[in-house]
């Protein structure tokens, strides 16, 4: 399983030029890591879905939500919320990437929030430390925004496995403390309440780097939908592969960093109407995982 999820992760990772399970799902509350910022007031009350730790405790992984073409709220009224799709943007920028970032080369893509913004569209950006660092006012301004929600994709955007994609990798006695520096540059720019789902840089992982995380209490988050914007210039053959690949529940990862990923905005701006239109409903990952824990 592990080799079809890098094989599939080569389509759209940012790999080295950006140098970029059968759980059983249960409700619990969060628990982030040490260094992420405490929930709020009324974040507590609502606990945030996470998956129940998988076997012998190993942090959760979830790839898609419910496949049933809506979801009901309720037995009493009947109402339903449709087909439910997260689109995931990867806010990629490695440790090593300042003197790029200094240059001019942009890591960011307000035009694509904006568009999200203009199509209210719910979306989950999954976001490097390294990335609010770089660019604290737009991560501020992200994660205050209830249209989004901001996880971990760890600090540095290195590799926690061996060969992948050709990324540095990070020591496996170091994955913890890179996953929790990310949440400590989160609280630094102003992120209130960082979601507990954590992405792999890459995509790859391993029982290993499963086992080493499973103390912070955060849901792996993949995808089932692989966009191919990274690197990608025609964004009508990326619109039609997120048309063709999309099922309902599915998680769809695409990529919030401009130069590697010049066409993203396009494909949203084509991709949401055409969606909409064959009755999907955009939702976080967070009710995505809520549906999986059978809340509707």
């Amino acid at each position: 399983m592990i080799t079809l999820v890098r094989r599939a992760t080569a389509l759209c990772v940012l790999g080295a030029a950006l140098t970029a399970c059968g759980t059983t799902a249960a409700e619990v509350a969060p628990r982030p890591a040490p260094s992420a910022p405490a929930p709020s007031s009324s974040a507590s009350r609502t606990p945030t879905p996470t998956l129940a730790p998988g076997p012998a405790g190993l942090t959760p992984v979830f790839e898609h939500g419910p496949r049933t073409d809506g979801t009901t709220r309720g037995e009493q009224d009947g109402t339903r919320d449709g087909k439910l799709i997260a689109l995931t943007f990867d806010a990629d920028m490695t440790a090593d990437q300042g003197p790029r970032a200094a240059s001019g080369e942009r890591f960011d893509n307000p035009q694509l929030i904006a568009a999200l913004r203009e199509l209210k569209v719910p979306a989950t950006v999954f976001m490097t430390g390294r990335w609010a660092e770089e660019y604290p006012d737009e991560a501020r301004s992200i994660g205050r925004d209830r249209q989004f929600e901001i996880a971990n994709h760890s600090y540095s955007h290195y590799a926690y496995t061996d060969d992948c994609y050709g990324l540095p990798t990070v020591a496996e006695d170091d994955m913890r403390a890179d996953l929790e520096r990310a949440y400590t540059a989160f609280e630094k720019a102003g992120v209130p309440n960082p979601m507990p789902y954590f992405r792999f840089p890459g995509g790859c992982y391993d029982k290993a780097a499963l086992k080493e995380l499973s103390a912070t209490g955060v849901t792996a988050v993949q995808w089932d939908v692989v966009s191919g914007d990274a690197f990608a210039t025609d964004a009508d053959a990326v619109t039609r592969q997120v048309l063709d690949g999309v099922r309902p529940g599915s998680v769809v990862v695409m990529h919030c960093t401009r130069s590697a990923a010049p066409v993203t905005e396009e494909v949203v701006r084509a991709v949401v109407p055409e969606l909409r239109s064959r009755g999907y409903r955009f939702v976080k990952v967070s009710d995505l995982v809520g549906a999986a824990n059978g809340r509707a």
